[in-house]
């Protein structure tokens, strides 16, 4: 069957103006004359017998028709460039860029990085920390693990993992100023990942909103409030993935045998066309196996001594 499409450069042209609102971008990026994208343009919209660009102000924006026509051109030229690119990068070897959440990163992934090559020597990875959605479609990032609500649009996801949220502490700290019951937390440092939500979610279920810590810090994320209360500065959020190591190395400690669960979760998160490539799927299928093993290691994480009845109907609001 015969499909008649538009050429090639004009859909380019199109593409690049009504992503950067802007003819002389455009050009930029395509290493052409202000001239020949409208010039492009023009013949697009005679091809197609429709206006797909009008100017507001300064700005080009999009007619009804163009913006019913950018997503498919876009979402072309993307999967044309992921297919020229799977085509040199088999399941087994290739480079691999991934985007996770701090504290995910480095007390949960990083640890588990010598399996990972142990069993593809030939993947290289390359790991950054962000927790930042715009990642997904970004052209230099292949997958994401997104702590959220799982929201995101025009992308594949699946939820990897719900949270729990518990106090943890140093064995040292609570040895030499310890935690008898709830009222305790007044003579310690509360460490915070958030805003303050987290431990005031906490704090509500074990109903001591009351208790007033010696002093509260405030960190970037839960990465660095784990990190200080593995060094004795006071107790952290900790939750039932990232702090799962550190509980069973002996590192930290649950005082209480209380948690919450948070409202958002860990997710997978890549764009459609990645999904496809076999290097992606490799390592997506590692993480959901790894991620089976998890529970085995963390259903006895929150066993502290001291017994809390958690009030009901309290869900924390966000994790770090």
């Amino acid at each position: 069957m015969s499909r008649r499409l538009p050429p090639l450069n004009p859909l380019r042209a199109f593409e690049a103006t009504a992503r950067h609102g802007s003819l002389t971008k455009a050009a930029g990026e395509l290493n052409v004359t202000h001239g020949a994208i409208s010039h492009q343009i023009r013949a697009l919209e005679a091809t197609l017998k429709v206006k797909l660009l009008e100017r507001s102000g300064s700005r080009l924006k999009l007619t009804p028709q163009g913006a019913e026509l950018l997503p498919a051109v876009t979402g072309a030229f993307e999967s044309i460039a992921s297919a020229t690119a799977r085509m040199t990068r088999p399941t087994s070897s290739g480079k691999l860029t991934v985007s996770c959440v701090p504290a995910l990163l480095s007390l949960w992934l990083v640890p588990r990085i010598g399996g990972f090559t142990a069993q593809y020597p030939g993947i290289s990875l390359s790991l950054n920390a962000s927790n930042d959605p715009r990642d997904i479609h970004a052209p230099d990032v292949d997958v994401c693990m997104l702590y959220g609500d799982g929201s995101w649009t025009d992308c594949w996801l699946k939820k990897w993992s719900t949270l729990e949220l518990f106090p943890v502490v140093s064995p040292t700290l609570i040895n030499n100023r310890p935690i008898r019951s709830v009222r305790d937390l007044s003579d310690h440092i509360l460490l915070h990942a958030d805003d303050g939500r987290e431990w005031h979610t906490w704090l509500a279920a074990a109903d001591a909103l009351d208790v007033k810590p010696v002093q509260q810090h405030r960190m970037s994320g839960a990465s660095l409030t784990t990190e200080a209360a593995v060094h004795g500065h006071g107790l952290a959020l900790g939750d039932s993935v990232t702090a799962s190591g550190m509980l069973a190395k002996g590192q930290l400690v649950t005082p209480f045998n209380l948690s919450v669960p948070a409202v958002d979760a860990f997710y997978i998160v890549c764009r459609n066309e990645v999904k496809s490539a076999p290097i992606a799927q490799v390592f997506i299928d590692w993480l959901f196996a790894e991620r089976e093993e998890l529970p085995a290691r963390t259903e006895q994480a929150v066993t502290g001594q001291i017994s809390i009845r958690k009030r009901r109907g309290q869900k924390a609001a966000a994790a770090g």
